[in-house]
């Protein structure tokens, strides 16, 4: 079956614009491949007689490739001056401004668990915490939260591959911490709590507790008196509770939409005898949560502006 001649006349006339156009933004020699995409973008039933036109399609392009870009930009700007328009540059992309930040008054922290080397992840939120600290002639702190020993256990040699890859981003930091180094601090803090009445000892089994809380009810230990914490807690510093057997909690509202949020666990127990840690081994067997020390921190270090992903939001707030 053959190309009827209006048909041809108007493939070829496509693959000559377009060859054109192909050409002068490749320094004069355009490619049969790019033109077929145009002319089957403009005239996508023409993917029915794709194998016949391409040579034609091929012939254009040839011709195109004889001229000089010179002629070739001649050529367009006669018959094809749409072709020249040019597109409105794209707006230079700048970070957004941070909330409530002043210059000289920024404190950011980039704060991994290092049991891994950095990913993109990390890198991302590394990098925006090193570029606003930079932007408003801050600081970075580069902190360790190494207080899971068990679950989230910290490689020995991720602490160093850590730095490594941040110094290898560019990025800088003007403090570093490490957690597990800390713990006189979070216990400090925890005794100061009790004393006041904001936190208690548990010794409920985690399956009484969580039908307490969910009912909203206290823990029987909940309301005895501070002083009656203070040695409980003092008892699990020395070992003289085992895992499970007994944890700090924080005093919340009973009532609160997300029963995960009530009465939250701030230190627990671990067994450094069997899961030592590789910073500090046995020396410690009670080891604050995520949510105790991360908060301590952040307060004692003078962090201003954190950059977390969206999965930490809470449909609550």
């Amino acid at each position: 079956m053959t190309l009827e001649e209006s048909r041809l006349k108007e493939i070829r006339d496509l693959a000559y614009k377009y060859a054109l156009l192909n050409a002068v933004k490749h320094s004069g020699k355009a490619r049969v491949g790019p033109v077929v995409s145009k002319i089957i973008a403009e005239k996508p039933e023409i993917k029915t007689i794709i194998k016949q036109i391409i040579p034609v399609i091929k012939e254009v392009v040839d011709e195109i490739n004889k001229l000089s870009i010179e002629e070739q930009e001649k050529i367009i700007k006669k018959n094809y001056p749409e072709l020249l328009e040019t597109r409105p540059k794209e707006e230079k992309k700048e970070l957004p401004p941070l909330p409530n930040a002043i210059e000289g008054g920024v404190i950011t922290r980039f704060a991994p668990n290092p049991d891994f080397t950095i990913h993109l992840g990390n890198a991302r939120a590394a990098y925006l915490s090193y570029i606003y600290a930079e932007m408003y002639k801050g600081e970075m702190i580069l902190r360790f939260e190494d207080t899971d020993p068990r679950t989230k256990a910290p490689f020995p040699d991720s602490y160093n591959k850590v730095k490594e890859d941040l110094r290898w981003l560019g990025i800088k930091w003007k403090r570093e911490y490490i957690q597990s180094l800390r713990l006189p601090i979070y216990y400090d803090i925890a005794r100061k709590l009790i004393e006041i009445g904001g936190a208690y000892v548990d010794k409920c089994d985690a399956d009484t507790f969580r039908k307490l809380r969910d009912q909203g009810k206290a823990c029987p230990h909940r309301d005895l008196d501070p002083s009656t914490h203070l040695e409980e807690f003092d008892k699990m510093v020395e070992g003289y509770y085992g895992e499970g057997e007994a944890v700090l909690r924080i005093k919340t509202d009973l009532n609160y939409p997300d029963p995960s949020i009530r009465e939250w666990v701030a230190l627990r127990i671990i067994d450094t005898s069997k899961t030592p840690h590789p910073v500090v081994g046995d020396k410690y067997v009670v080891w604050p949560t995520y949510n105790f020390a991360a908060a301590i921190d952040d307060h004692l270090m003078g962090v201003t502006h954190i950059f977390r992903g969206k999965e930490h939001a809470t449909k609550y707030y």
